[in-house]
């Protein structure tokens, strides 16, 4: 008993100052990752002709910077599917009136106030069914 404690001693000792030794794993030997790429050299354009736009001149693009992003992110126009085209023209789309927006909104524009109606309803007494009624007032 007395000699296996004695190379139990020894291993467990071997083991420990192995531990403290350098390994090669986290050694600086290697080449440096950062300085193995070069800096490319720096270059002078080859054209100094450039002249700055002048002072409320249309910009040389053609496009502002919110159409080059709509198109970048939509493509641009679509053509119309056979069956969109077909829709709209069963809804005979050539005859509107392209100024209905604005009609529309104009005070002269005869609507149906559908709130006050929907409202009654909604806070009409629970009945029976068929005998469940709600009354409009002024009318």
């Amino acid at each position: 008993m007395n000699r296996t404690t004695l190379i139990l001693a020894s291993a467990l000792t071997a083991t420990t100052l192995s531990a403290c030794g350098s390994n090669s794993l986290f050694s600086r030997d290697r080449p440096d990752e950062f300085a193995v790429t070069r800096q490319a050299p720096l270059v002078v354009p080859p054209d100094f002709a450039l002249v700055p736009p002048a002072p409320g001149a249309a910009r040389s693009g053609g496009e502002t910077a919110a159409e080059q992003t709509l198109r970048a992110l939509f493509g641009g126009a679509a053509p119309r599917s056979p069956s969109e085209t077909e829709i709209l023209d069963e809804a005979d789309s050539a005859r509107a009136d392209p100024g209905i927006r604005s009609e529309v909104g104009s005070e002269e524009t005869q609507v149906v106030d559908k709130g006050l109606v929907t409202r009654d309803i909604l806070a009409a007494p629970e009945g029976d069914g068929r005998d469940a009624s709600a009354s409009i007032p002024g009318a």
